[in-house]
């Protein structure tokens, strides 16, 4: 009888020892235009630990790298849990999480990481980039939560464009070291005063090995909460060929000018939410990106999209698709967002050898200001040029027969308000190609300060239902 009262004990508590974040994320999905599959909450045993147990110091100059790790192999060692990164700033290399571990950072903890690139280097002889400073591969339920910073540190890798920066900034950048380029119109964080050291031949080439902040992949169950990222070296949260992902209340944070900080990249990846996010970033706002097909997964495109009840500030395109697109798009439902002051509001983009078929695809209820440019854009010529490469635009390439060329089709754009831009629609496509067709924009206002219908009807083919158009008056 004591065996039996003991067992059940244990099975009580096993029951109950769960971390649950189980949100009422189920809600999000009602009155949907389409079906789509629902994400569901990853759960952890409720176990914790400090990593301050494992010897890190969060006086800002301690390195923590070792001790981070070591309580977070720990914690996966014994079935998973909490690792907490309590009060105190945590210099750090790169992490890597693993499956069952939910990182928790305490609201004034900053996890700030080290500007020594060598820390990041990866010696995989596959490896053209450097390590993220958090990353995972192949893992199963893994989360960042919590109320603190995680800081990429990103001044230190990226290169500035003088055109993008004041004088006084431009001085400030000169002061730090570094080297300029191009007529003195682009600066690298080369031979920096700091004193680390560089990690490449040459700055360009340093610079194309930029990390990203959070990237993980071939991962399933994936929670974000809370947490802001902030000044990544290149993307900020980089989930790819991953699957049941839960984005909810994050910060992206950086400089305006931050070349390639993209601040959301879904790359192929299904069955994903991202709700109740602000961004505010120097590149891509809310991005849906797919590569190339991988072999070995069958999560490539994306699929089964929700993105609801999020703000973004500046950024080059407050939701994006693009510029890769290549195993497609469908099933991505977009509805009551806030975009204030980015460039660009929806942003489709891709090329020749990027391009993917998009369908199944709604857009409602969003709200936008100050728009710089176009408030809804099609574009079949994107080119992804590094920093520092002519500005002087490329011929477009020529399609062969499955080439990867691009198709928006099938695209629902209803209720938008947009006061501000300097034009409302842009669309084209490219000659010859049925690439931007069967779009709809309905029951929608746009105050411009340019052009209304900015499209190409002989490349695109856009309907407007119900929808004003008025000039502003200068």
């Amino acid at each position: 009888m004591r065996n039996l009262l003991k067992q059940a004990l244990a099975l009580l508590l096993a029951c109950t020892l769960q971390q649950s974040f189980a949100s009422d994320y189920e809600s999000y999905y009602q009155n949907l235009p389409i079906q789509l599959k629902k994400v569901s909450a990853p759960t952890f045993p409720d176990r914790s630990t400090s990593i301050t147990d494992f010897g890190a110091v969060g006086d800002g100059q301690t390195l923590c790298t070792e001790a981070i790790q070591k309580a977070i192999d720990n914690m996966a060692a014994q079935g998973g849990g909490r690792v907490t990164i309590p009060h105190g700033v945590w210099l750090s290399g790169p992490i890597t999480l693993k499956s069952n571990i939910d990182l928790h950072l305490d609201k004034n903890a900053i996890l700030y990481f080290s500007p020594d690139k060598s820390l990041y280097i990866d010696n995989s002889p596959k490896a053209t980039r450097v390590k993220p400073c958090i990353g995972a591969v192949r893992c199963t339920n893994i989360a960042v939560t919590g109320e603190g910073i995680i800081d990429g540190n990103g001044a230190q890798w990226r290169p500035v464009k003088r055109s993008k920066v004041s004088d006084v900034e431009w001085k400030q950048y000169a002061e730090l070291g570094g080297v300029e380029r191009k007529n003195a119109s682009l600066w690298y964080p080369w031979d920096a005063k700091a004193g680390y050291a560089n990690i490449a031949a040459t700055p360009e080439k340093q610079e194309s090995m930029r990390n990203d902040l959070f990237r993980v992949n071939h991962c399933e169950n994936i929670l974000l909460t809370g947490v802001t990222f902030q000044n990544s070296p290149k993307f900020h949260v980089h989930p790819f060929n991953s699957r049941n992902i839960i984005i909810d209340g994050i910060t992206v944070r950086c400089p305006w000018n931050a070349q390639n900080g993209d601040a959301i990249d879904l790359s192929d990846c299904h069955q994903a939410l991202i709700v109740n996010c602000t961004v505010d970033a120097g590149d891509d706002g809310i991005c849906m990106k797919s590569g190339n097909r991988k072999p070995d997964t069958d999560i490539n495109g994306c699929e089964d999209i929700l993105i609801e009840s999020n703000t973004v500030y500046h950024a080059h395109g407050g939701f994006v698709i693009g510029s890769e697109d290549v195993c497609g798009m469908t099933r991505i439902v977009v509805r009551s967002l806030r975009f204030a002051g980015t460039d660009t509001g929806l942003r489709f983009k891709s090329n020749i050898g990027r391009g993917g078929k998009t369908k199944d695809i709604y857009i409602s209820d969003i709200v936008m200001t100050d728009i710089a440019q176009d408030a809804i854009t099609f574009s079949c010529d994107y080119e992804n040029k590094p920093a520092g490469a002519s500005d002087v635009k490329s011929a477009q390439p020529k399609a062969k027969e499955n080439d990867k060329v691009p198709e928006f089709t099938d695209i629902h754009i209803d209720r938008i308000t947009c006061r501000g831009a300097k034009n409302a629609i842009t669309a084209r496509g490219i000659e010859g190609y049925n690439c931007v067709h069967d779009i709809t924009v309905s029951n929608s206002t746009f105050l411009y300060t340019s052009k209304g219908e900015n499209i190409d009807t002989a490349t695109a083919n856009v309907k407007l239902n119900n929808v004003k158009l008025t000039k502003e008056k200068p």
